[in-house]
């Protein structure tokens, strides 16, 4: 059971039964179609049905959960369109960051970047692929914020969030962080050079390599798919 009372003192019962859940659905640990129970999510946790409840409307917001009445609550299946529509999203809103990122960049800020750039190099050599990804997360999450745009990674976020899921299911994860540090070195140079076009071609490029993945797993795993 979890410790409810101490997570309390910084976060709400529904946060904590929302972070939980969200993230053994992200890792695919619950995989889609798999059925959730308000009565057994509630027991597990030691809390009152409510707060389960209101996890559960927050996951389904997010496309996580189906709630369906008189029906066991399930985790949505991927959906195509909707990580289409996710990638258009994120791609749009990281474009405009950069865009202005690249007006105001200094060498403070860059930097800020570069500190990131060497855990993340550190992390390649020691082939640590999880650590790498933590730190991809976290450099896109510093361009926002040195780039005066903080809250335009909560959509970002959001949308990541939806891809990295169906991610999971790729076999090649550990194989792709060196071209992915490969694209972060030249976006970083480019923002440190002010090239609003090398930047958002850089960033084009980045975000174009989840394609194949993404249509290899459809191919692979059509099962998950709505």
């Amino acid at each position: 059971m979890l410790d409810v009372a101490e997570n309390l003192q910084r976060r709400t019962t529904t946060d904590v039964v929302f972070d939980h859940l969200s993230e053994e659905i992200a890792s695919l640990k619950m995989l889609p179609g798999a059925k959730l129970s308000e009565s057994d999510i509630a027991q597990r946790f030691g809390v009152s049905r409510q707060p389960v409840r209101d996890a559960f409307n927050r996951l389904e917001h997010l496309g996580l959960l189906l709630i369906r009445p008189q029906r066991a609550t399930e985790v949505r299946g991927f959906s195509m369109q909707q990580v289409g529509h996710a990638r258009f999203v994120r791609l749009s809103v990281e474009l405009e960051v950069i865009r202005h990122a690249c007006s105001i960049w200094d060498q403070q800020r860059a930097e800020a970047l570069d500190r990131n750039m060497q855990l993340q190099r550190q992390a390649l050599a020691k082939e640590q692929a999880d650590q790498f990804h933590l730190l991809d997360y976290q450099f896109h999450k510093l361009i926002c914020e040195l780039g005066d745009r903080p809250l335009a990674f909560d959509t970002i976020e959001e949308c990541k969030r939806k891809v990295d899921r169906l991610c999971v299911l790729s076999l090649d994860r550990k194989d792709e962080s060196a071209t992915l540090f490969d694209d972060h070195q030249q976006l970083a140079k480019a923002l440190k050079d002010g090239s609003e076009e090398k930047a958002t071609a850089v960033a084009r490029k980045h975000f174009a390599r989840l394609d194949s993945i993404i249509a290899d797993i459809h191919n692979k795993h059509s099962e998950y798919f709505e």
